[in-house]
């Protein structure tokens, strides 16, 4: 058996490249971590973006969110410029209940060119081939579909097994072919549905009234951060507002640890570290630069580079015929920052010597170097070369080869532990923000703005990405193209009534005939969608289905909540949802049984309780009756509660007794009876 040793045996030479070609480090940070400063005035993020919404034939909008891009040449800079689309199904009418959030555009995803999709499918082939400089007529193709978030999961497990079942097996060359283009696109995908949350995120931060709901726009951003996952799309919706929250958390903790990290590290090395604002005043990245006058200084000092992965600036002869970009500022005695002209102001020459992104989890992640610029490609570039070699032409994986799990385990450990910013977790999120970031603010000099998106562009490892310039025109004409869209009869209004067709299908069929519908759906390469007839009674189907689904989620989140529901929500608000449950029991599923079950032993407003117990004694599903008999038998409830939940088993679908607060036996009492 001689396969497995020259496989394990090329595994380690693969290993060993990689670590050798990565920068070694010296230091270790010391320091309390804590979460970067707010600004001490952030620019006016209501100046920046602004929404339009156009109504859509038939009960829709499509709502825009367009942004002064003040990081642009400057012909373009007081034009507005949108950047997503998103589709919102009202059913025609004022009610927020009913509405339904379906597709998003980010306006600067468009179809590839056919030399940008040849290039994709070339195995190795880490770069950027040129711009996508003209758009077709039709609509822009949607980035995902918040109303069947399921397809994504279905699309990703018959590709997977496609790729492993027919493609894999036939030869080398097929598999990494396709398997780099599947990889290629999705990356692209991605990255603007990465940039759709951050611009999501930044209109969030407006003032006044808003087009999308706190839960819509929690719903928006968890579903798109979740199409990270295999399995995101088939979560609950109960879980999206704890997992958005999770996620800001944790996106909030990571750029602390890393503010801190990196400004320590560049502090000891006798640098200057800058954090980068977003509009919100949010730090997603930062500069690190080094003075002209500290070169002759600390010529010959020790250099640690840990965390920070540069060369070593102190003996670097460019920088001392730098004939780069230079920015001079102006310090006092004490090396403060202050105005030109100030008393005492002294001028300082500063070289840029790297760019960061502190969104990683683990440690600042290097996005441009100033003195070499394939030094960051190489460190992104190592976590794709290790894959595609393992995976396309070694055919091992980490579940599936106990030798290179264990390599990669201690590989992956030992890079963490020391700081080496290489076969990190992928560079495509930080680039992705950088680029909006870039585009938004003007808080960088135009020429240093000017520079960092052109390394950006070198650095780049997706053919089917276009530059900024590029991105800006795709996104007018892709919007000109989508806005005659929504206005045609024939184009949005059309699909709007096949979506709702297809969304009667469950109201329909039972889980049997879905599962069929969806086996033939993804067979056909999405080409076949089970809709249903179209009826007059349609849209007042869909209205109640959809009010049960937005009160069905309103209790589960009631019942979830850590607070006390009598404190943290309305209790009217609770009580109208339990109602409209009772009023439609025979069209209720199971969770909404189960929610108000929860919130009966959570709460302890008399009132709340009593609608509960009507609500489960009106629901038609199985699970209501199982947990009326639990609240009957659970002696931790007093006893009045338990015979009133008796009492509904006994008679349901009938209005029970008022439940006075106390009696004297413990038993339910009678409005007006008499103690």
């Amino acid at each position: 058996m001689k396969i497995p040793t020259i496989r394990n045996s090329r595994l380690a030479v693969c290993l060993s490249i990689l670590l050798l070609i990565s920068p070694l480090a010296q230091i270790v940070s010391k320091g309390q971590e804590t979460g970067p400063p707010q600004a001490a005035t952030t620019p006016d993020v209501s100046q920046l973006m602004r929404l339009e919404k156009i109504d859509v034939a038939g009960g829709g909008e499509l709502i825009t969110v367009h942004a002064k891009l003040l990081g642009v040449p400057s012909e373009t800079e007081a034009e507005w410029v949108p950047l997503v689309s998103i589709l919102k199904d009202t059913l025609g009418d004022q009610n927020p209940e009913n509405d339904r959030l379906r597709y998003v555009w980010p306006l600067t995803y468009t179809r590839p060119t056919i030399k940008q999709r040849v290039a994709a499918a070339i195995p190795f082939f880490y770069t950027r081939i040129g711009n996508k400089n003209s758009v077709s007529q039709k609509p822009p193709p949607p980035a995902f579909d918040f109303a069947a978030p399921e397809n994504v999961v279905w699309e990703k497990i018959f590709w997977t097994a496609l790729q492993n079942v027919l493609l894999d097996p036939y030869s080398i060359a097929v598999k990494a072919s396709t398997s780099t283009y599947r990889r290629n696109a999705n990356d692209y995908r991605k990255s603007h549905i990465i940039r759709a949350i951050s611009v999501l995120t930044l209109y969030q931060s407006l003032s006044g009234q808003s087009a999308f709901s706190e839960s819509e726009m929690a719903e928006m951003q968890a579903r798109l951060m979740l199409t990270d996952k295999m399995f995101g799309g088939i979560v609950d919706d109960a879980n999206l507002q704890k997992y958005y929250e999770k996620q800001s958390t944790a996106i909030k903790d990571s750029r602390g640890h890393n503010w801190e990290l990196l400004r320590q590290q560049a502090e000891a090395a006798s640098l200057r570290f800058e954090p980068l604002l977003m509009p919100d005043g949010s730090a997603t990245h930062a500069l690190v630069w080094v003075a002209k006058s500290d070169l002759a200084k600390f010529s010959g000092t020790k250099y640690n580079g840990r965390f920070l992965n540069i060369a070593n600036p102190w003996d670097d002869k460019r920088l001392l015929n730098w004939n780069g970009f230079v920015e001079t500022r102006y310090v006092d005695e004490e090396n403060r920052p202050v105005e030109r002209g100030a008393p005492g102001a002294r001028a300082v020459e500063l070289i840029p010597l790297a760019l960061y992104g502190l969104d990683n989890p683990r440690i600042p992640m290097l996005l441009v170097d100033f003195r070499d610029g394939y030094n960051p490609k190489k460190r992104e570039m190592s976590r794709r070369v290790l894959n595609d070699v393992t995976r396309n032409f070694l055919s091992v994986s980490k579940f599936g080869n106990l030798p290179y799990f264990l390599g990669r385990t201690v590989f992956d450990f030992v890079t963490g532990r020391r700081g080496m910013d290489i076969n990190q977790p992928s560079r495509l999120q930080t680039y992705a923000q950088l680029k909006l970031l870039l585009a938004l603010t003007d808080s960088l000099d135009p020429e240093l703005r000017a520079e960092v998106n052109a390394r950006l562009e070198r650095v780049s490892l997706n053919p089917f990405e276009n530059d900024l310039e590029a991105e800006i025109n795709l996104a007018r004409r892709q919007y000109v193209a989508l806005v005659a869209y929504a206005r045609d009869p024939k184009g949005l209004a059309a699909r709007i009534e096949r979506d709702r067709r297809a969304e009667l299908v469950p109201l329909e069929h039972g889980t049997t005939a879905e599962i069929g519908f969806r086996l033939l759906n993804v067979l056909t390469f999405g080409k076949y969608v089970h809709r249903e007839q179209l009826a007059d009674d349609m849209v007042d189907r869909l209205n109640i289905a959809r009010r049960l689904d937005h009160h069905t989620k309103f209790l589960q989140q009631v019942a979830k909540a850590k607070a006390e529901i009598d404190v943290g929500f309305n209790v009217d608000e609770v009580k109208r949802s339990l109602q409209f449950i009772a009023d439609h029991g025979t069209q209720v599923s199971g969770a909404a049984a189960i929610a108000a079950a929860k919130i009966f032993a959570r709460t302890r407003d008399e009132e709340i309780r009593r609608a509960c117990l009507d609500s489960l004694s009106r629901i038609s599903n199985p699970k209501a009756k199982n947990e009326l008999v639990r609240i009957s038998q659970n002696t931790e409830f007093e006893k009045r509660w338990r015979d009133l939940a008796a009492l509904y088993i006994e008679r349901p679908n009938e209005q029970g007794p008022s439940i006075t607060a106390s009696s004297s036996s413990g038993s339910p009492m009678k409005a007006g009876q008499p103690e």
